[in-house]
């Protein structure tokens, strides 16, 4: 019983932190960026949230998961994010997945799966020291990347 209530609130615990990194992939939406968020949490508090900026920095490596890392490691002046997790809204590509490991960081969870840049598919061995989970508000997450890819049609 005692399992069954901490996994029930480590799911709410998710479930909070991943309504911030949809609030920063809306962010993207609006300004025209692959909605893609994705927040930082050490201790129960968000210490550094991004979302794309691929477009406006004209740089292939400004996703959401990378401005976090950046910012998280300068707010901590450290790059080791030791004892922290990361939400990001889509499954983390394979530049993110590595940025993400070599940063420490314990925890991933995602929204949805990436079918085409998704890096879990080629890992032959999840590493040990990294929690991964994924699902949690997926239709969300998947609404808005269709919305906005939607919108790129119409233009």
């Amino acid at each position: 019983m005692a399992e069954c209530l901490t996994n029930f609130m480590k799911n709410d615990i998710d479930k909070k932190f991943m309504l911030e990194a949809l609030k920063e992939a809306r962010k993207a939406f609006a300004k025209n960026e692959v909605p893609i968020g994705a927040v930082i949490v050490k201790d129960n508090k968000v210490i550094s949230r991004g979302y794309n900026k691929t477009e406006k920095d004209a740089d292939s490596t400004s996703h959401a998961e990378i401005e976090a890392i950046r910012k998280a490691a300068k707010k901590f002046g450290d790059w080791r994010l030791n004892g922290c997790s990361i939400y990001v809204t889509v499954e983390p590509c394979l530049m993110c997945f590595g940025a993400i490991k070599n940063s420490r960081i314990s925890k991933l969870v995602y929204g949805i799966k990436e079918p085409e840049f998704g890096s879990l598919k080629y890992l032959k061995k999840l590493p040990e020291n990294l929690e991964i989970s994924g699902g949690i508000f997926k239709e969300q997450s998947r609404k808005l990347l269709q919305d906005f890819f939607k919108k790129l049609r119409k233009k």
